[in-house]
């Protein structure tokens, strides 16, 4: 493992931890060079779907826009990056765990929507109002109620 800072090879385990959902191996590393410190994750990487969009065109699962589209919904609000990141891993387990070779937008934004429910219910709406395209504050105002009745 290259060391992010100094970019040698010769790095030392420190640590290791199993993560509570026992799908990821957490990694304290460090750099027998320049003596820093970083961590790295371990998980087995299995095929996730291709995704489908609504108009019908096909693209490789990209986690990075997933998280960038969250991020955006959860923006300012007090939610940690290791919620973020777990929150996500969730929904790549969800998809891998469909076993299908396509998956449609609709589906994964369902699965973003109930994280999202969980992890900041702002987050939620801002992220409905975009995913259910809003067009009036009606919709918003029925989307809070609905919201309000679950509880």
């Amino acid at each position: 493992m290259k060391c992010p800072f100094c970019s040698k090879s010769d790095t030392q385990v420190v640590d290791s931890r199993v993560s509570e959902d026992g799908f990821t191996i957490r990694r304290r590393r460090r750099c027998q060079s320049c003596e820093k410190r970083f961590t790295t994750y371990e998980r087995t990487e299995l095929p996730l779907p291709i995704v489908v969009k609504r108009n019908g065109t096909r693209e490789d699962f990209d986690v990075e826009k997933l998280k960038s589209s969250m991020r955006l919904a959860l923006r300012k609000r007090p939610v940690t990056v290791e919620q973020l990141d777990e929150a996500v891993t969730r929904i790549q387990e969800k998809l891998m765990n469909l076993q299908v070779k396509e998956a449609d937008t609709d589906q994964i934004g369902q699965f973003v929507m109930q994280e999202l429910w969980q992890l900041d219910q702002v987050a939620y709406i801002r992220f409905a109002s975009v995913y259910k395209s809003f067009e009036d504050i009606n919709q918003f105002t029925n989307a809070i109620q609905e919201m309000q009745d679950i509880k």
